[in-house]
C-alpha cells in the first residue's frame, strides 16, 4: 500500500521518506531516456526502504525509494529492463567504473 507523500516508514528503529509519485515519474522518465538499462532491487535497510537502482549501458544510474520488491521487478518487467536483487549479484562495475570517471572529471 502507498503512503502519501511525506509520510515516514518505520525501518527497524529509524524512521525513513516513503516513496512517492516522484520518485516513479523520475524512474519512468529515466527508464526511458536511456538505453541499456538494468534494474537492481535493493532490499530495506535499517536506513532505507526498498530502493531500485536503475544502471544505463554507460554506467550512468539513479536510485529511489519504491513501494516493495515486487514493486520493483514489476516496473522492470513493464519496461522490458531486467531485474536482479543487487543482494544476491551486486552492483555492476561499469556503475564504479562511470563515478570514478565523474570523480576524475570533477563533475
Amino acid at each position: 500500500m502507498r503512503r502519501p507523500s511525506g509520510d515516514t516508514a518505520r525501518t527497524g528503529s529509524t524512521r525513513v521518506r516513503a516513496s512517492d509519485r516522484a520518485d516513479e515519474a523520475h524512474l519512468h522518465e529515466w527508464v526511458g531516456a536511456r538505453r541499456g538499462v538494468e534494474g537492481f532491487v535493493e532490499p530495506r535497510t535499517a536506513v532505507s526502504d526498498v530502493t531500485l537502482l536503475l544502471v544505463a549501458h554507460d554506467g550512468e544510474w539513479t536510485r529511489r525509494r519504491v513501494p516493495s520488491v515486487d514493486w520493483a521487478h514489476s516496473f522492470c518487467n513493464r519496461h522490458q529492463v531486467p531485474s536482479y536483487d543487487a543482494a544476491v549479484v551486486g552492483i555492476p562495475q561499469r556503475m564504479r567504473d562511470y563515478n570514478s570517471r565523474k570523480k576524475r572529471e570533477g563533475l
